[in-house]
């Protein structure tokens, strides 16, 4: 969207926030994983999800927080890098993504133990995520970027939502009171079309406000949203929330992909 609104790229800052982008997701997942491990989660009935390496012993905890910490110190850098180059609101954003990258699982009441889990999410992953690198690369928000950023927080937060929807027998044990947990299974269900409508909704709003039918390129991976609806189930389990959630992970990266050419395409053709 920036290049939709600027009709140029700043390659460098792109690259930058970009590499930033990449260590909070590393951050928030190793912190993910030791934080999974120190609180004995592993050790309260069966837990179904995809491996840990700090609980399969591929990692020690030491060795995570290590790296969690020399990650932390290079988003760092990199968000310094930003700051000289685009002011304070860069510090900003960069400091409240690494608190929540780092609270989301640790400190006394860590996020993932509540039910703003998917919340927070979306806002981190869509929202700051998506409109921070278009102010960074443009100067200003538009609303088409908006729109594109409650797309792509919307699909990150419904494989949180998946992901959750497994474990949530394991969580109830866990003292973990996920969205999941709090409401039930049929309103994790619910929240999850939800989500992926508001997904689909986006697009053709962003081709409406823009005058833009490239907008609706998108759209052509619908059939494969509606096959994950129908999939997943309010009874849905185990193996078949795995599937379910790697199926999620893929379709929120063809969207993104599909929706950042369709973005060009429009900016070329106007």
């Amino acid at each position: 969207m920036g290049y939709w609104q600027s009709g140029a790229l700043d390659w460098k800052l792109a690259a930058l926030a970009l590499a930033a982008a990449v260590l909070m997701q590393l951050i928030t997942n190793l912190q993910n994983d030791v934080g999974f491990t120190t609180r004995g989660a592993q050790h309260l009935g069966a837990h179904t999800g995809l491996p840990r390496a700090t609980t399969m012993g591929w990692l020690s905890t030491r060795q995570v927080r290590i790296a969690i910490l020399i990650l932390s110190v290079l988003a760092c850098g990199l968000g310094l890098s930003l700051v000289a180059l685009r002011g304070w609101p860069v510090l900003a954003m960069g400091v409240a993504s690494l608190c929540a990258a780092l609270a989301y699982m640790g400190g006394p009441r860590p996020i993932a133990y509540t039910a703003f889990g998917e919340l927070t999410v979306f806002v981190f992953f869509g929202l700051v995520a998506v409109l921070g690198t278009q102010w960074l690369l443009t100067g200003g928000v538009s609303i088409g970027g908006l729109m594109a950023a409650v797309a792509v927080g919307a699909l990150a937060a419904a494989a949180l939502v998946v992901n959750n929807h497994r474990d949530i027998a394991h969580d109830h044990l866990a003292g973990r009171r996920t969205f999941a947990v709090t409401w039930g299974q049929t309103a994790s269900w619910r929240l999850y079309r939800i989500l992926l409508s508001a997904t689909w909704v986006m697009p053709v709003l962003m081709a409406l406000a823009l005058r833009q039918p490239w907008m609706l390129l998108p759209l052509v991976l619908l059939p494969r949203t509606l096959a994950l609806q129908k999939v997943f189930t309010p009874t849905a389990t185990g193996a078949a929330c795995n599937a379910i959630l790697i199926r999620t992970f893929w379709l929120e990266m063809w969207f993104s992909i599909l929706l950042s050419t369709a973005a060009m395409l429009a900016r070329v053709s106007h």
